[in-house]
């Protein structure tokens, strides 16, 4: 479990909801509380309290420089214990994440240096459960959403909060 101050960079995808939603009928305790469903460009991303201008700027830079983008979401990925969907039109985005911060390891290392982009439906299954919920997901895909905007999020004591939010393809302003 993440600990308070640690940040990531996300682009929440509210159309995916229903995925998370099939996943908490089948057992919330493998949905994550707090956070809706996204794509996690970076995780963990710089702790809060060593966040910098400089940081800010990179991420709203690297947001304007990618456009607004619809997504078809098809294929479910499972792991041991995980459930997710693809998002691969995103792949462009993390990549360029990954590089601007290249000391960040995504996920601590745990999934490999080159994570697929993707929404993840559940964390923690049996195998059992994740068949179940990869079914459930399944019946709920093709799904079509839009990516608009990336935020920067930070964990606190109460839960997951906004930083800064910056619209792809807009304009860089100094504050967001």
């Amino acid at each position: 479990m993440p600990e308070p101050g640690t940040t990531a960079v996300v682009i929440v995808l509210p159309d995916a909801a229903p995925l998370l939603d099939a996943a908490r009928r089948i057992d919330p305790a493998l949905v994550r509380r707090g956070m809706p469903a996204h794509v996690s460009l970076l995780y963990p991303f710089v702790p809060e309290s060593a966040l910098t201008g400089q940081d800010e700027r990179g991420v709203r830079s690297l947001a304007a420089s990618f456009p607004a983008a619809d997504l078809l979401m098809e294929e479910v990925m499972t792991a041991s214990g995980f459930v997710g969907v693809t998002v691969p039109q995103l792949q462009p985005v993390v990549d360029a994440f990954r590089a601007r911060w290249p000391g960040l390891r995504p996920y601590g290392g745990r999934f490999g240096e080159r994570p697929a982009a993707h929404v993840t439906v559940a964390m923690g299954a049996d195998d059992p459960t994740a068949a179940r919920v990869r079914a459930a997901a399944g019946r709920l895909l093709p799904l079509r959403t839009r990516a608009a905007a990336l935020q920067l999020v930070a964990l606190t004591e109460e839960g997951w909060r906004s930083r800064l939010t910056a619209p792809l393809g807009g304009p860089v302003s100094p504050r967001s």
